[in-house]
């Protein structure tokens, strides 16, 4: 029998992470467990690869045997399609074998895609047989499939080809040193953007970015590997500096025709969210000036690439930042859904287009965090969203007609779906505190139809502590901010514990959800077990709570956070078994700026700190986010000035070590180097260590040494 969670909203709430109070017997992390084994031995049972076949009739996933399939109605599975089949018809087609049986998607109810090293094959399972093949270069970078499945567009370097017919076209031929990049994405993923190749509904036409970058100053990360170390440039646009510049391109592979888009406007403006009309005729983009407070969300004709209209425009005397492209409703060549902030909620707005706005779809103090697909009738769309909770997500069916919302989800958690092709049910996947991982078939009438997997407690046998999710008031007397306490397992309320809270605190992020251990890792549960409390909260500026939630940081990034911080360190040092003098913090990136906003602002809390890659002084980030929340640093020098942590060394009082990649391309090691330098010219003690060769992010095993340092650093100077 499943287990309901009820969350309240009404004052003081508690998610407890219900573990059995004898604890003898119970094992003890160790920092590969907690590090690579929530990935692994104790991650919940899953379904890899589950999605729904086009038949109507069935669910596939991936297993260690094959290809497996279940009836919707039933439980019993049969593998359709073995490993060694696979590769009996790799083998037999001139391709190499795979080592495990890839991730596929299915083309139709008979054939699935996958992607075979340098090459995306068609089988058809029914025959076992291989349908189609498309052979690309083992270099390849990144690459889009066609519509149809005729040709595949990929990059090398810098430059575009296509592939799949009789022979390859070289799209561009840019010289590396050019400052010229084709078929990538551009704004530093800003925006929503993930991909740099768009290929037209009817697989005809390419439209790709072409992206300049010469006018952009280089920034030197220098590779340890060589005899003597080399200096490896990447490009950086730093706040206040010049920015790329980029421009759409659309190529016919047939007559082998560039067409220039027509965006006219400021070079350094981004061309954001780019889509096609279902016609092929058109492309429609969003564009965003370079301050960030305007956008135009225009039509350009693609075989002219002359501009059409301006279907309508967003404004905001802070920042507008579309991060989803129109989508279509099936069946319909004029008819679009739009995410928008526009009301200081994302929400779905149905448009045609001629820019007349049809219907505002969804409306309400929530979020609409995913829109996942529509009925085959276009009657209506189903879409993911807060509106039950701000830290739960639940799906929802919309009526295109009537406007009328209804919740398919029951169980308190976290739920993510897909549609299956008839519209008739969604495969629900959710977790929540007391549920590792379920799998439900729920019939778009909002019936449990039956439960394919729900997963034990892979950590029954691990000694975890409680867990509590709560809200407290932000520094503002009024928002209900969300916070995530672990206390250790043999906690005894007479004692007085070390607590260390874990931070990040910036946009795009959040930290405490209903879901499988409340949204914390595995380095968490570890600290608890050794002795400590661990304590995180959702400041303002996080994600996930309307644009007003978000936008009070802008020009100031750091106070209003701080600010929240600070009622959570009040609320964590109300308890009398958290010790007041040993309370510690750690973060990495924006959590690496708060942490070491937090050591140098409030010396008098905070005893140790650990600053994972620190920005320091904003002027030293990145165009598309700096600038979205800080202006430029002429236009903002107040702002800067007080967010610049390196004035602020002489504050520093507890133990503080800052860690950084060697070859950080995002938060640049500058911004911890200028720190150290200040500190040492201030005569100011300060730890630092860095990690060569890794970038913004320490991966894989090195984590595990990266958490031990981390670890270590409380353990000698707070526990």
């Amino acid at each position: 029998m499943k287990r309901f969670l009820q969350i309240t909203l009404i004052g003081l709430m508690a998610i407890v992470f219900a573990m059995p109070q004898s604890f003898a017997q119970k094992k003890e992390l160790t920092m590969e467990d907690a590090v690579i084994g929530m990935w692994r031995q104790y991650y919940p049972e899953y379904r890899r690869n589950i999605q729904w076949r086009p038949d109507n009739k069935h669910l596939t996933y991936v297993s260690m045997e094959g290809l497996m399939q279940e009836k919707m109605s039933s439980d019993k599975s049969e593998c359709i399609l073995t490993m060694s089949e696979l590769n009996e018809i790799m083998t037999s087609n001139d391709l190499a074998e795979l080592p495990y049986f890839p991730s596929v998607a299915w083309e139709d109810a008979n054939n699935i895609l996958l992607n075979a090293g340098n090459a995306w094959v068609m089988i058809d399972v029914k025959n076992k047989t291989l349908s189609k093949q498309i052979a690309f270069s083992e270099d390849a970078e990144t690459h889009q499939v066609t519509k149809d499945y005729s040709q595949i567009a990929f990059t090398q370097g810098n430059n575009l080809t296509i592939a799949g017919g009789e022979k390859n076209i070289q799209v561009t031929n840019h010289a590396e040193d050019e400052g010229l990049t084709a078929g990538q994405t551009i704004a530093r993923n800003e925006f929503g953007i993930d991909k740099g190749i768009f290929w037209s509904p009817n697989s005809k036409l390419l439209a790709y970015y072409l992206k300049d970058e010469s006018m952009v100053t280089d920034y030197p990360l220098v590779d340890i590997r060589s005899r003597t170390a080399t200096v490896e440039n990447t490009k950086y646009c730093m706040a206040g500096m010049k920015s790329e510049e980029s421009k759409l391109i659309v190529f016919n592979p047939e007559t082998l025709k560039k067409t220039e888009i027509q965006t006219a406007g400021d070079k350094e403006q981004f061309l954001t969210n780019v889509s096609w009309t279902p016609d092929s005729k058109n492309v429609l983009i969003a564009i965003v000036n370079r301050a960030q407070n305007h956008m135009w969300f225009n039509m350009y004709n693609a075989e002219t690439g002359v501009f059409v209209a301006t279907l309508f425009e967003e404004m905001h005397e802070k920042y507008v930042e579309p991060q989803h492209p129109a989508v279509f409703v099936p069946n319909s060549d004029n008819q679009f859904v739009w995410q928008s902030r526009r009301d200081g909620y994302n929400h779905l707005y149905l448009y045609n287009t001629k820019g007349e706005l049809l219907k505002q779809l969804t409306k309400g103090e929530w979020e609409v965090t995913e829109l996942i697909g529509f009925s085959p009738k276009s009657d209506f769309l189903v879409f993911q969203a807060t509106k039950a909770s701000p830290i739960e997500r639940h799906i929802y069916k919309c009526d295109l007609k009537s406007g009328e919302i209804t919740q398919l989800t029951s169980e308190a958690g976290t739920h993510n779906a897909s549609l299956s092709a008839d519209g008739k049910y969604i495969l629900d996947n959710y977790s929540s505190t007391t549920v590792p991982n379920s799998y439900d078939i729920i019939q778009t009438n909002g019936k449990l139809k039956r439960n394919i997997l729900t997963a034990e407690n892979p950590l029954k046998d691990v000694s975890m502590g409680e867990m509590t999710i709560g809200t407290i008031k932000a520094a503002d007397g009024e928002t209900d901010l969300y916070y995530r306490m672990i206390t250790p397992p043999d906690f005894d309320e007479n004692k007085k514990y070390p607590a260390v809270v874990y931070v990040y605190g910036g946009p795009h992020a959040q930290l405490i959800s209903n879901s499988w251990m409340g949204g914390a890792r595995g380095w968490q549960y570890l600290m608890v077990q050794k002795g400590y409390v661990m304590f995180t909260l959702d400041n303002r500026g996080s994600a996930n709570r309307g644009a007003d939630f978000e936008n009070v940081i802008h020009r100031e990034l750091g106070k209003h956070e701080m600010e929240d911080q600070m009622k959570g360190i009040e609320f964590l040092t109300s308890k009398d078994f958290v010790d007041a003098d040993r309370i510690g913090v750690h973060g990495w990136s924006f959590g690496g700026f708060m942490t070491t906003n937090l050591m140098l602002n409030h010396s008098d809390v905070f005893k140790v700190g650990v600053a994972g890659g620190p920005v320091i002084d904003w002027k030293y980030y990145e165009i598309m986010y700096g600038e979205r929340y800080m202006d430029t640093p002429e236009e903002n020098p107040e702002g800067y000035e007080a967010a610049n942590l390196a004035l602020q060394c002489t504050k520093l009082e507890g133990k503080l070590m800052m860690i950084h990649g060697g070859i950080d391309p995002v938060v640049v090691q500058q911004h911890s180097l200028v720190f150290v330098r200040e500190c040492i010219k201030n005569q100011i003690p300060v730890d630092y260590f860095v990690y060569p060769r890794a970038e913004h992010n320490v991966g894989g095993y090195d984590r595990i040494h990266l958490m031990q340092k981390v670890t270590d650093y409380f353990d000698d100077y707070l526990k």
